[in-house]
């Protein structure tokens, strides 16, 4: 997961300071996601110079808040449905967006569970396709190192797993 992404994500609760962002993405991922505060402050100045986000006025004791622009709402709602970090694992991306889903209030997690397990279910036949179309059928040392059985073998226990949430 970016950074990036949860951040958006979280802002789409309402204004907040960089330190309760940082704050809420290790409780929001329960524990599996802690960033330097630095790396929190940094992204959200990417994020202010992209227009992602605006300043928001600031608390009552004179801390930054920061509010989602209109192209922040569309990036954070684009993660939400399915768009992976680049470079970012599949796995963890599918189990941050969950976590984080599942705190936000105004966010139906139900439907981003349905949404990852269409995605993995996708991914899992494009991979035993890959493996098959490689002519790996019968030998299990070539199907493990066709192209997509890393994939395809990660799936199978993914769509296990978002099917008990």
């Amino acid at each position: 997961m970016a950074v990036r992404d949860a951040l958006l994500t979280l802002l789409t609760i309402g204004p907040a300071y960089g330190f309760q962002l940082h704050g809420g993405l290790e409780t929001r991922t329960g524990g599996r996601r802690r960033v330097n505060v630095g790396q929190t402050y940094a992204t959200l100045e990417r994020l202010t110079k992209q227009r992602l986000i605006a300043p928001a006025g600031t608390t009552d004791d004179g801390l930054p808040l920061h509010a989602l622009t209109p192209a922040g709402v569309a990036a954070a709602d684009a993660w939400l449905g399915g768009a992976d970090a680049s470079g970012a694992d599949p796995w963890d991306e599918t189990v941050d967006r969950v976590l984080i889903a599942l705190s936000l209030p105004a966010v139906d997690a139900r439907s981003i569970v349905d949404g990852e397990l269409e995605r993995w279910s996708i991914r899992l036949s494009e991979a035993q396709a890959a493996a098959e179309a490689s002519g790996a059928g019968g030998n299990a040392t070539e199907a493990q190192s066709a192209p997509g059985a890393a994939l395809a073998l990660q799936a199978q226990p993914v769509e296990v797993v978002l099917r008990r949430i």
